[in-house]
């Protein structure tokens, strides 16, 4: 990760603080009720739009991930309203009769945001966009389409980014991912919130680099030992739990670093690039050929044994190599069946090496004794070296080595390894002289 992302830390309610955002807004209290107006979209779409009202000169439009709007949502939105910003929720997939899928978030026309933005705007308070996830793709290009037909873009503030998922898609196993196109036409100032717990933290100097090419200015900040959709998981950690206690006046602070920037007129770029074509379906997670540079990187690690590995004292060895992590639920839903795909293969010039993502030895040497119990070789990745070098995208991601030290095999998702299908790739390559 690049130095420049730091730790986010979040505060409770500073009185300065929030005292200087209520003058600075005009904040005074109002009802929290959510209110429901109908923003009509040029294609004649009725664009429902849950409205909690607020004094204040703040507006916040939001667009949230996927998953559609939850519970968790409205009632961060009540809080908001509380301190006297106006929160907008549109339920833009039901109004274009769209499944809850990331998918669903690329066919959102740009128009829809277009008329959502206008109609924000119109109510003379200054704007501030929000997305989570792959939200941020349709709110971003509504954006750009706004500032197409506007010459006076001072009442958008900015964006705030909630872990963006900005990327066409995952990529197979060591080929480059890339970002949608709109990422380097947007050149708006942008808070972006990244838990670290996250395949995105991993990814966050690639989407700061894309959003800075198109003239971004960008905070990337660092939202620590919390996953993605922290502030609705059903299995929340304690930290988890106080965060979203306090993600309120996150959001805050984020809106007044906005507001710190210096005012300009952001003229969107003229052209773009055309969509990349995005995947309908999810790939399948299968053990297939693998594409890339048969030269596997460097990986050279500390073992949580406190040895020392390298991949070479492998040579004339089939390897499985593993990256994964404590809070990634198919990394450890696959696990168990690793460890009987060591066992069955035991004798053999086999081993599997599995390589934790940036959590510390307490942390790691607890989820194998209690909840896995594996005894394969545990690997440190502790600053994401291997992860970054290997192109690692998603968790968990996985590689087959020969015994020339070749990369044949990779996939990203879990799988149940001991499977005879998996088994017979294995032998395979155990079988090659």
């Amino acid at each position: 990760m690049s130095k420049r992302a730091v730790k986010f830390t979040i505060k409770p309610s500073l009185p300065p603080l929030l005292l200087g955002l209520l003058l600075y807004f005009g904040l005074s209290v109002a009802g929290f009720a959510a209110q429901t107006r109908t923003v009509m979209a040029s294609d004649q779409t009725e664009i429902t739009v849950n409205v909690y009202p607020a004094d204040g000169k703040l507006l916040l439009l939001w667009q949230v991930d996927a998953d559609g709007i939850q519970t968790a949502d409205r009632t961060l939105a009540e809080h908001l309203a509380r301190h006297g910003i106006e929160v907008w929720l549109p339920e833009i997939l039901e109004s274009y009769f769209l499944p809850p899928a990331n998918s669903s978030m690329d066919k959102i026309p740009a128009d829809a945001y277009l008329h959502l933005l206008t109609e924000a705007l119109a109510t003379h308070k200054s704007v501030v966009v929000l997305a989570s996830g792959r939200g941020g793709i349709p709110l971003l290009r509504g954006v750009r389409q706004w500032q197409l037909q506007n010459s006076d873009t001072s009442g958008l503030v900015g964006a705030i980014l909630l872990s963006p998922n900005l990327f066409v898609e995952t990529p197979d196993p060591g080929q480059r991912p890339r970002l949608m196109p709109i990422v380097e036409s947007t050149n708006l100032p942008i808070v972006v919130l990244q838990p670290d717990k996250s395949v995105w933290y991993w990814k966050l100097d690639q989407t700061v680099a894309g959003l800075r090419k198109g003239g971004s200015t960008v905070w990337p900040w660092r939202m620590a030992n919390l996953r993605d959709r922290f502030y609705f998981r059903p299995d929340a950690t304690n930290t988890e739990k106080s965060s979203t206690k306090l993600l309120p006046d996150t959001l805050i602070q984020a809106t007044e670093i906005l507001n710190q920037s210096p005012t300009t007129t952001r003229s969107a770029v003229a052209t773009i690039k055309p969509d990349a074509p995005v995947r309908e379906s999810k790939k399948d997670h299968v053990l297939s050929v693998y594409r890339g540079n048969p030269i596997p990187p460097l990986l050279h690690l500390p073992g949580l044994d406190g040895r020392d590995f390298d991949i070479k004292q492998f040579s004339g060895k089939v390897v499985v190599v593993n990256f994964w992590a404590s809070w990634c639920p198919p990394c450890v839903q696959e696990m168990p069946s690793l460890q009987r795909l060591q066992q069955k293969l035991a004798g053999k010039p086999f081993t599997i090496l599995g390589v934790n993502m940036a959590e510390d030895n307490a942390t790691v040497r607890a989820f194998v004794k209690d909840r896995v119990q594996v005894n394969f070789p545990i690997l440190l990745d502790k600053d994401g070296t291997a992860l970054h070098a290997w192109r690692v995208f998603a968790f968990p991601t996985t590689y087959v080595v020969d015994k020339q030290g070749k990369i044949r095999y990779g996939l990203f998702g879990g799988v149940e390894w001991d499977s005879a299908e998996i088994i017979a790739k294995i032998n395979g390559l155990l079988n090659e002289k």
